[in-house]
């Protein structure tokens, strides 16, 4: 009997590899080697981290601690343990943009089709490039905190509720890299997604609480802002810092529930980006 030797064609895609202990293992280290990746470009190019971390403090020392004096909130609560939440959120936002030119760049240039002809799951591309960003966005979340301490923030109600206030903001930064990826596999002009990314900041944050309560907007815009996920989080960190003023007796049902509309408003974005991101990446290797 004579063997016959099969030589792979150049369109077939190596299978994806299970690693030594499971198909489980190998894509864990598919992902974390990606995001590895990732970490060290943004260590020999360290624009993006100054970009998501300046933006907030810039906002922070300006309206946080500039006009602290102007700014009056009912309740007594001063203007910089209100306005750290709303600063906080600002890191999650800022990094829509340049998540999604990352993706799209790493789509235009080839990179993306190089991990394809890789023996790896295509997911761990996506999972790798969140990793990294969520890190970026803790790193920020820290130097904000730390600046926010030095201005004057203080929160109130214990190491486990403040702990238990970054994990939500974490959740969101999270979710919001997902909204990037999306953006990001869904339109190819880097001006364009430049244009959108700073649309999302500026809608989301100012049609909110972050800088003043809902009851200081306009009244055909109060129930806008209340429905706005940027408000039932923000909402929830100063619940849980003791922060909140405390003048929603008068607001809606996501005002008087911010941590369950907080919890289903980023549970259906996350699952939509998730979906949109897929189906946008698998349309990218196609063209």
């Amino acid at each position: 009997m004579t063997a016959t030797a099969t030589t792979p064609t150049a369109t077939e895609r190596p299978a994806a590899r299970p690693g030594p202990a499971g198909p489980v293992r190998g894509h864990l280290g598919d992902t974390l080697a990606l995001a590895g990746r990732h970490l060290t470009h943004l260590r020999r190019s360290p624009g993006r981290l100054v970009l998501v971390t300046m933006n907030p403090l810039v906002m922070l020392i300006a309206v946080g601690y500039l006009f602290r004096s102007s700014m009056h909130i009912p309740g007594g609560v001063a203007y910089e343990d209100f306005i750290m939440a709303g600063i906080a959120i600002q890191v999650g936002l800022t990094g829509v943009g340049p998540t999604a030119i990352g993706v799209a760049l790493d789509l235009r240039h080839g990179l993306v089709d190089r991990f394809r002809s890789l023996p790896i799951a295509p997911s761990s591309v996506l999972l790798g490039r969140t990793l990294s960003d969520l890190l970026v966005g803790a790193v920020s979340l820290t130097a904000v905190s730390l600046v926010g301490l030095g201005v004057g923030w203080r929160p109130h109600e214990g190491p486990l509720r403040t702990a238990a206030g970054f994990g939500v903001l974490l959740a969101f930064v999270y979710v919001m890299t997902w909204v990037g990826i999306l953006l990001g596999t869904t339109q190819r002009n880097v001006e364009a997604i430049d244009g959108t990314g700073a649309l999302v900041l500026v809608i989301l944050s100012f049609l909110s609480n972050a800088y003043v309560p809902v009851s200081g907007l306009p009244g055909w815009l109060r129930p806008v802002a209340e429905w706005n996920p940027v408000t039932s989080v923000v909402t929830t960190c100063r619940q849980l810092w003791g922060n909140d003023p405390g003048v929603a007796a008068s607001g809606g049902f996501p005002t008087h529930h911010p941590g369950l509309v907080s919890a289903v408003t980023l549970t259906a974005l996350l699952l939509a980006a998730v979906w949109g991101s897929v189906r946008g990446f698998r349309r990218a290797g196609s063209r």
